[in-house]
């Protein structure tokens, strides 16, 4: 009898483990299946994603003055026209120096060859090194290329209408997130409520709304903060690239300021970028040095004193979930997805955080130190 009891229980454990297999087979299956999905209809989602994003950024704002007691959708309608007008001075501000290095750019070109020209002698020597070894391999593959060459196909040239096309494109993305965005903020909280309340109990609703809250709320603070410190890092690599002689000084502090929203990659594009214009407009190494090490130093204070002293530990997030984050954001939407893949994290982990089986996602996502969980369930100290 006990050993007909202990099969049967054998065969229960297999039954179980067997639908936990398949539960996580299907969730896998589904999680390919909108991936696939978003990645072919990008065209619809991602103006709604980053209305979304621009919703729950601005929202603190229109809520405030919403308190004031002005209406919310004329909030929502004067914080958009401020935004819109900021971001319009600021393009007409940095077009006529951006255009002027396009308008430039073979020349550029030809200043960077030249100067880094005894670099490539160096390196040359070394390729003299590694000539003997390439001269054996071709000659191994001689017989392979004595098929004629194939004669390269010149590429189409971009029409008008490939441009128009595109041009009418962006449009329409642009005035369908300004109208979402728009429709968002007017209907606040009630808006969600509403349509929260017509899909859940009660329980349920009320639990939604208040994880939606808090994701609006820390959003909006977080990105708040961010937008301001970047500013303050605009305006601090402007100042010290006009003391340093570099042209443009304004292009530099507002490319540095928007690429900041970026982790990770954008301080480091801006690295590059701004040692390449040095290299191109200075002939003395010191004034190159200086140029990089100035940004270094003011990328650094930002970093490791100025956001976590201003912003906080508590949303800060593991580097390299950051860093796929955005690199698989923007290889499927391109720079909207890299806009959206950091924000989608935060709200994740504030997410998170208010749901009772969140805490292994929090340390999942959260950086340092990580938790390892013992073979008998008990969690082992923390390790560095």
């Amino acid at each position: 009898m006990k050993e007909e009891e202990a099969a049967g229980g054998r065969v229960g454990d297999r039954s179980t483990r067997y639908l936990k297999l398949q539960a996580r087979a299907l969730v896998a299956l589904a999680a390919c299946a909108v991936i696939a999905l978003l990645w072919l209809c990008h065209e619809v989602f991602v103006p709604v994603a980053l209305a979304l994003l621009f919703a729950l950024v601005l929202s603190s704002a229109v809520e405030a003055l919403h308190r004031r007691g002005l209406p919310r959708s004329l909030s929502a309608v004067l914080m958009l026209v401020t935004l819109l007008t900021i971001v319009g001075m600021t393009l007409s501000a940095v077009a006529g120096p951006a255009q002027q290095w396009f308008a430039g750019l073979p020349q550029t070109l030809q200043t960077i060859e030249r100067k880094v020209r005894p670099l490539r002698k160096a390196l040359s020597r070394i390729e003299q090194l590694t000539s003997r070894a390439d001269a054996l391999a071709s000659a191994s593959t001689e017989a392979q290329h004595n098929s004629p060459p194939a004669v390269p196909t010149a590429a189409a040239p971009v029409s008008a209408a490939d441009v128009l096309i595109e041009t009418r494109s962006g449009i329409v993305s642009t005035i369908t997130v300004i109208i979402l965005t728009l429709f968002l903020l007017s209907g606040g909280a009630p808006m969600l409520a509403r349509m929260v309340a017509a899909v859940a109990t009660d329980v349920h609703a009320t639990h939604a709304l208040k994880v939606i809250e808090a994701i609006r709320s820390e959003l909006g603070r977080y990105y708040g903060t961010i937008a301001l410190i970047n500013l303050a890092l605009g305006v601090a690599t402007g100042l010290t690239m006009m003391l340093l002689g570099l042209p443009n000084p304004f292009l530099w502090g507002t490319m540095a300021a928007v690429l900041n929203f970026i982790p990770y990659v954008g301080s480091a594009t801006t690295l590059v970028v701004l040692s390449v214009v040095a290299l191109v407009c200075f002939d003395s190494f010191g004034q190159i040095a200086a140029v990089m090490a100035s940004y270094l130093a003011l990328a650094t204070i930002e970093g490791q004193i100025v956001q976590p002293l201003f912003v906080g530990h508590r949303l800060e997030l593991n580097p390299l979930l950051v860093f796929l984050a955005v690199w698989f954001g923007g290889w499927m939407w391109g720079i909207a997805g890299i806009t959206i893949a950091v924000p989608m994290l935060v709200a994740l982990k504030v997410a998170a955080e208010h749901s009772a089986r969140g805490q292994p996602l929090v340390e999942f996502l959260s950086p340092g130190k990580l938790r390892l969980r013992g073979s008998r369930g008990r969690r082992s100290p923390e390790t560095g």
